[in-house]
């Protein structure tokens, strides 16, 4: 087995998703010399007990703290300082965020801290379901617009005005131009300003129904979906129909479909400065989604890959 942290943990990321590497074998082998530290962060709620007797957060960090290369603790909105303070971050390595109904709690500066701390290679982002409109992944698809404004037009800051949605509260129409857009107006002197209209992050149908759905391996070769069969299935889930608001992913990793002809890109990664953002759509918490083999495989193996953005 490799000797230092970033062979070790794409070796057992493979091999575990492969089947090759038993957790024995595993505890058997060299480890890291820091285990990759994982923050699993609830809101909560009394909905989620349908399907999770102690919560979901708690559900996933449970199943993650079997793996030895992982040291897993899990927070709440309840908990001081909403359980993402400082000193909290800090410890954190990757943060994994279910979130739903209280979006609204988190304030903006927080979640602008962990798009800093996700661009500057200290952290990096997974975020689950009705996360798609959490203030941590708002900021981060913010952050991500904003860099690419940049990278595309040689603009001075006072040149583009950013503009955020006027509101989160319900989905974008079928009929609206699909954020992030921009406008850009140019002058008799050659000069150009901008209008960047943010994301919305959301997406103009929703249906929690319960039907079933299919999900397809759109990149078989990366290591987050690395051991997954082709073609993976959910026989209760929550509906989200495209578009999806948010900027051109680096990866779509799953694409997901319904019988009445519903899709959407349901793994998607972006690169934002050093650190990573990955948003995996299928939920809500009334469905044992969490408890499924090859989700929890999934969610493993992205934190040991994602965990190298910070330690490469």
């Amino acid at each position: 087995m490799p000797n230092n942290r970033r062979d070790f943990l794409k070796a057992s990321s493979m091999l575990a998703a492969a089947g090759l590497l038993s957790p024995d074998s595993l505890l058997a082998s060299p480890l890291p010399e820091k285990k990759i530290r994982v923050l699993v962060w609830d809101e909560t709620g009394e909905a989620q007990k349908q399907a999770y007797e102690n919560f979901l957060g708690r559900c996933i960090a449970d199943q993650l703290s079997a793996h030895p290369a992982l040291a897993v603790n899990s927070a709440t909105l309840d908990d001081p300082e909403q359980g993402i303070g400082t000193n909290a971050l800090n410890n954190t390595d990757v943060l994994i965020w279910w979130g739903h109904i209280r979006h609204g709690e988190i304030p903006v500066a927080k979640g602008q801290e962990i798009a800093q701390r996700i661009a500057s290679g200290a952290l990096s982002f997974i975020g689950l379901h009705s996360a798609h409109w959490s203030v941590p992944f708002i900021e981060a698809m913010n952050e991500v617009t904003k860099r690419k404004t940049f990278t595309d037009y040689s603009l001075k800051k006072e040149d583009v005005e950013f503009i955020a949605p006027e509101v989160r509260k319900s989905l974008p129409k079928r009929t609206d131009r699909i954020s992030p857009y921009t406008d850009v107006r140019k002058f008799p002197d050659e000069s150009k300003k901008l209008q960047v209209y943010l994301p919305n992050c959301c997406f103009p149908d929703v249906a929690n129904d319960g039907k079933p759905s299919t999900l397809t391996v759109q990149q078989k070769n990366h290591p987050i979906v690395k051991g997954l069969e082709p073609k993976l299935h959910l026989s209760k889930t929550e509906m989200y129909n495209e578009p999806f608001h948010v900027p051109e992913p680096n990866y779509v990793l799953l694409e997901e479909c319904w019988d009445n002809g519903e899709w959407f890109r349901s793994g998607m990664l972006w690169q934002l400065g050093k650190g990573r953002v990955f948003y995996f759509r299928p939920g809500h918490e009334t469905y044992p989604i969490f408890k499924e083999k090859w989700v929890m495989q999934l969610l493993t193996n992205a934190v040991l890959w994602m965990a190298e953005s910070k330690n490469a």
